[in-house]
């Protein structure tokens, strides 16, 4: 029982900490392509070059972080309940 009291201590610091990243960067590096908003490839000869825009962040390269993204739907809740 000792293990678990002395580990909520750390869960609330990853936690607070990870809300913290999400209010003051909301948008993190698209996961596919790597925050370059399309794929990099090597053609024949060897040399990388631009490929196909990524798909998933619509050649952006960024994305919502899923902290923000939860947040943003507890607001249009709570806006949209209190209408």
């Amino acid at each position: 029982m000792s293990s678990a009291l002395s580990a909520i201590p750390a869960v609330l610091f990853v936690a607070l900490g990870y809300a913290a990243l999400c209010a003051v960067s909301p948008f993190g590096n698209c996961r596919k392509c790597r925050g370059f908003g399309f794929k990099v490839k090597k053609n024949r000869h060897g040399r990388i070059t631009r490929g196909r825009y990524c798909r998933r962040c619509d050649g952006h390269g960024k994305r919502i972080r899923v902290g923000r993204h939860l947040y943003n739907a507890a607001v249009r809740v709570h806006r949209d309940g209190t209408r």
